[in-house]
């Protein structure tokens, strides 16, 4: 059986450049944003939910998901946020955890279960160790506001509706700093992937 590592940090942390980096060392990874985004397709029954909740407004004119609809009510209300997250959580736990098994299953040393919301989810219930990426919160508003064309407010608002950096932080077993360049990054996977794979060897 291989290892699961829990991958998370904060939005605009690099978490998918991450994971990237790590495939070129031949690993493996599902990403919770991508099973998040399969368990509302149109025919999901939590699109019918959602819809069922917040009204039609939060659809795109082909039968999608707005997400930038939905995004501007829950991040501006805690309770709305919460009750999308009982709708939604359960149903991408169900599905990552058969992706898990069948990574685990595999010949592979380690492989990755990539989450934003890895410990507010209980997603870290899932893995064996957890590690962050970490930048500096400011770079984390400019890159939000760039990558999701929002503007800095409504960037603001999505880190602050995240766990605190420095609570996530005091739960990683490992932690990249992924506010340098390539080459960096490309040094702090490396390390990690000989310590991994050491860790699968020794446990």
């Amino acid at each position: 059986m291989s290892l699961t590592i829990g991958v998370t940090g904060g939005v605009g942390s690099g978490k998918s450049t991450v994971a990237r980096a790590f495939a070129t060392h031949g690993i493996d990874w599902v990403d919770a944003d991508d099973v998040a985004r399969e368990v509302v397709e149109p025919g999901e029954p939590a699109l019918t939910d959602i819809v069922d909740h917040f009204g039609p407004g939060v659809l795109t004119a082909d039968g999608h998901l707005d997400r930038r609809a939905l995004r501007s009510i829950v991040f501006s209300d805690e309770a709305e946020r919460r009750w999308l997250e009982s709708v939604t959580h359960p149903r991408i736990r169900e599905r990552l955890e058969a992706h898990l098994a069948r990574m685990a299953a595999t010949d592979t040393p380690y492989h990755l279960l990539v989450s934003p919301l890895l410990f507010e989810s209980d997603q870290h219930r899932l893995v064996d160790r957890c590690l962050v990426i970490d930048i500096p919160e400011a770079l984390q508003i400019s890159r939000t506001a760039s990558r999701d064309s929002v503007d800095e407010e409504q960037a603001r608002a999505i880190v602050a509706a995240q766990m605190p950096r420095q609570k996530r932080l005091a739960k990683a077993d490992d932690v990249i700093d992924n506010s340098g360049d390539a080459d960096d990054l490309a040094h702090q996977v490396a390390r990690l992937d000989r310590l991994y794979r050491r860790h699968r060897e020794t446990s």
